[in-house]
């Protein structure tokens, strides 16, 4: 089963897509009358169970998440909340806390253009930093905003940077819509597992999250 975490918006698109390529899913949020609830009403399932098959909706946030991809060792990760998925899960599995020493070895290979925003320990990036994306853009190798040519995709440009660290790549499913690899997701967590520091991030081909954690 795949795992949408968020059931707003974008967690919407995430079901949608799967439905439409009858895949089993389950979707994670705090809020029981999310949009995705609203409008489809999936079975409710506690995290401690373990479900074969179906689509189906678990009230919780990371901590339910955390139990979802151990159990299920799922294909996809959809992303869809407002979090540093990945981070938040180390966070959740190890105490790690932000680490905002940490950033300063990240931003020295980082293009000062693509940089959003730096906070608490995370760096967000962006080759479209200060403009609106287009609705279900292919993410061609030139932005259709900003017309400039992205000289490499982000998460190769965190890993550039942050070479200790651990990069996800967020894969494109169709035009607007990424995920993360499962496989990935549990090979992070037996990477951080004996780390006191940890540098982890999430990037498609445009944009990207980078966190320094520690223990």
């Amino acid at each position: 089963m795949d795992i949408v975490v968020g059931g707003g918006k974008y967690g919407l698109e995430a079901v949608e897509y799967l439905m439409k390529h009858q895949r089993d899913f389950v979707v994670v949020d705090v809020d029981e009358d999310c949009m995705v609830q609203q409008k489809y009403g999936f079975g409710v399932i506690d995290a401690g169970i373990k479900p074969a098959k179906g689509r189906l909706f678990v009230r919780g946030g990371i901590g339910e998440v955390l139990k979802l991809v151990e159990e299920l060792k799922p294909e996809y990760v959809f992303p869809t909340a407002p979090i540093h998925i990945a981070a938040a899960l180390l966070t959740e599995k190890y105490g790690f806390e932000p680490w905002n020493e940490g950033v300063d070895c990240i931003l020295p290979g980082l293009p000062a253009k693509i940089v959003v925003s730096v906070t608490r320990g995370s760096i967000i990036v962006s080759y479209n930093r200060d403009g609106d994306c287009l609705p279900k853009c292919r993410a061609p190798d030139v932005c259709p905003v900003t017309g400039a040519k992205k000289p490499a995709p982000m998460y190769e440009l965190l890993r550039f940077a942050a070479p200790d660290g651990f990069i996800i790549q967020s894969h494109y499913l169709e035009p607007g819509l990424g995920a993360l690899k499962g496989e990935d997701v549990l090979n992070l967590l037996i990477w951080a597992s004996e780390r006191q520091e940890a540098v982890v991030g999430t990037a498609c081909r445009c944009h990207g999250v980078v966190t320094a954690l520690k223990r």
